[in-house]
């Protein structure tokens, strides 16, 4: 079996509390496991410990009041109300807290406690290029990059099982929509249009349900970590530019399971799977690196488009899944060029070798981009 070594880090000091934020299966207990083996561990997911303190939350100071050092609460959004032992015990010099969930929303709905200032917060992502050996761009369209997925010898199997899981755990016990039906017709056609321009009234007639519904369906998205907006860029002074926001689905697995598709090498569907591989790398890096890091798209009113801008060094990326990238397919960069905001351009694709197709634009083949990204060659940290 691959091993997989995970490149998140929290290095917490003595005395420090934090989250760690992320959707179900991404590895959150898996890394507690490795790299705090000693802590003590409060496991909401165990029926007997979510009882206990679901009942009484106060057991938590009763217990833990003269403990020194940290204690990890997993699936701290399964009890709100612990957050405002948790805010006391920091308040009155009692123990440290590394608190993982994979919902917001309860605690948002719940006007929780979220300890205002006094916890760090750390994203954990699906799997990346740098954590993965062999990182098979085919392979992966099929599994995701969430590891139980990713290492299944049946990851659709897997997959279906996991948003069934979704479904009923997140979707159903939080009550957040009655009308699971709509919702799971909502997934496919979230997934179908991942990485385009919302259309909430389009969205709402394939889906059965009102637009404003369709919004609240997003929000749960958001919220649980399954789904990011990108937002357009809007700083041109020369062009009239598109307002619409992008959604994406947070793995392809996921992505392209909901929609029902198996992308094939030189299709559009793998064309827009590649796109959104490239942009999960991009999410990665922005989580573990650099969390102000800024991810934008360039798209004028007439359609012309850039898919991503990065950074305030603003760093514009084309991607292409083409083996072989002619000088009539950068006509976009060209035009964000001469708009006049971007430092670097380089267009992403399956080409072999790196080569320069413009003065200003590179050709980078995936692999190589990905190990620049990783290596901070593109000056996008801190």
């Amino acid at each position: 079996m691959e091993i997989i070594n995970r490149i998140f880090k929290l290095n917490l000091p003595p005395g420090r509390s934090a989250f760690i934020w992320g959707p179900r299966k991404v590895g959150k207990s898996y890394w507690i496991a490795q790299n705090l083996p000693q802590v003590k561990l409060i496991d909401l997911l165990k029926t007997d410990v979510f009882a206990d303190y679901v009942s009484r939350p106060a057991l938590l100071r009763e217990r833990y009041q003269n403990h020194q050092g940290l204690i990890v609460i997993d699936e701290i959004q399964k009890i709100p109300a612990l957050l405002d032992e948790v805010h006391w015990l920091i308040e009155n010099n009692g123990p440290s807290f590394l608190m993982t969930g994979s919902s917001a929303r309860k605690l948002r709905r719940g006007h929780a406690n979220l300890l205002a200032g006094r916890a760090w917060k750390r994203t954990m992502t699906p799997l990346t290029f740098p954590e993965v050996d062999t990182f098979d761009l085919e392979r992966i369209m099929t599994t995701g990059l969430l590891p139980p997925h990713y290492l299944s010898p049946e990851p659709r199997e897997d997959i279906r099982a996991y948003v069934g899981d979704y479904l009923k755990e997140e979707i159903a016990a939080e009550a957040a929509t009655k009308n699971i039906p709509a919702f799971t017709e909502f997934l496919r056609v979230a997934a179908i249009t991942s990485g385009e321009l919302i259309n909430y009234v389009n969205i709402a007639r394939e889906t059965g349900v009102s637009h404003k519904v369709v919004r609240t369906y997003f929000e749960i998205l958001e919220d649980t970590y399954l789904g990011f907006r990108i937002p357009p860029w809007k700083k041109s002074q020369n062009r009239r530019m598109i307002m619409t926001e992008k959604f994406y689905l947070f793995d392809i697995g996921v992505t392209n399971y909901l929609a029902r598709r198996k992308p094939q090498l030189g299709s559009a569907e793998f064309g827009s799977s590649f796109e959104q591989c490239i942009l999960f790398e991009l999410k990665a890096y922005q989580a573990y690196r650099n969390p102000e890091l800024q991810i934008t798209f360039w798209r004028t009113s007439t359609g012309r488009e850039v898919d991503f801008i990065v950074g305030d060094k603003l760093l514009a990326i084309e991607i292409k899944s083409s083996s072989r990238i002619h000088k009539n397919s950068i006509g976009p960069l060209l035009d964000l060029l001469e708009d006049g905001p971007v430092k670097k351009c380089c267009v992403v694709c399956l080409e072999n070798e790196p080569r320069w197709i413009h003065p200003d634009i590179e050709v980078l083949p995936w692999r190589i981009f990905l190990e620049r990204l990783w290596n901070g060659e593109f000056s996008l940290d801190y």
